[in-house]
């Protein structure tokens, strides 16, 4: 599937920039998404892309099978979206991580599914099931394990899972190798949804603040991060690769596209058009 070509997974429609999957999921379809991804015999992945998630997968083959393979890959970044209207003049809705984990569920608990906490200290583990209690007073929760994993108990907590049989697996930090470790236990998980996202039970336990929301409708959110980690501004370097590709993309990929399409058309069909 080159750039810009998108193909339909039920109400989502999967198109690819720089030749990273994205899919594109309205919020009214997101209910109907979740519950045909839960139908499926094996769940699958959710993944929430950030641009540096996005160039990371270009780079990296392992992160970028991950991406491919998931059931569904969820923009967080503007740039993205921005990108992806550039490229394919198409638009994703953008989410929220903090946002998008509430939305999920919320439509889980509708139906009275279950959810499984995986990662995060003790402490934060602890508020964040206060917390979804009270929120989501009919979302089962069927088990939590905090983080680190450690190695001797890993496959006792594989087997954990399984028996527990979550809709939804939620995972944070703590776990080793972070998004890899999803991505190496995949078949060995619950048959339910996974979705990892790094800081989201400091985010429900009030740890830590999310970006307000003024400020991540901007794109400027990543401002915040750089103050908690300066290294990060350093990331300007890889923006800027990002743009050159986008560009690059829209003048060579689309036209060599193209050019091929024209070189592949039969014979009979040129002669057709000369004789009209």
């Amino acid at each position: 599937m080159d750039n810009g070509e998108s193909i339909n997974t039920g109400l989502s429609r999967r198109v690819e920039i720089l030749k990273v999957p994205v899919d594109i999921v309205s919020r009214e379809d997101l209910e109907r998404v979740v519950f045909e991804l839960l139908k499926k015999k094996d769940g699958g992945n959710i993944v929430l892309l950030s641009l540096w998630d996005l160039l990371r997968a270009r780079r990296n083959g392992e992160f970028r099978n991950y991406v491919q393979n998931a059931a569904l890959v969820i923009p967080i970044s503007k740039s993205i979206v921005s990108g992806m209207r550039f490229l394919t003049g198409r638009t994703p809705a953008r989410y929220m991580p903090f946002d998008f984990i509430v939305s999920l569920l919320t439509i889980l608990e509708r139906r009275e599914f279950s959810v499984y906490l995986l990662g995060g200290s003790p402490r934060s583990l602890t508020l964040t099931e206060k917390n979804i209690r009270g929120t989501f007073p009919k979302l089962r929760i069927v088990g939590r394990f905090p983080g680190p994993i450690k190695k001797q108990s890993e496959e006792i907590l594989l087997q954990v899972i399984r028996k527990s049989a979550p809709s939804l697996l939620l995972i944070g930090q703590g776990v080793p190798g972070r998004e890899y470790w999803v991505a190496k236990n995949t078949f060995r998980l619950s048959a339910g949804l996974r979705l990892w996202c790094s800081d989201i039970y400091d985010v429900f336990a009030k740890r830590r603040k999310r970006p307000a929301r003024v400020i991540f409708e901007s794109g400027f959110e990543w401002i915040g991060f750089c103050l908690r980690n300066p290294l990060r501004f350093f990331r300007i370097f890889s923006y800027i690769r990002y743009i050159f590709l986008l560009i690059f993309y829209k003048l060579f990929k689309k036209n060599k596209t193209k050019h091929a399409a024209a070189e592949s058309k039969p014979p009979e069909s040129e002669s057709a058009e000369k004789l009209s």
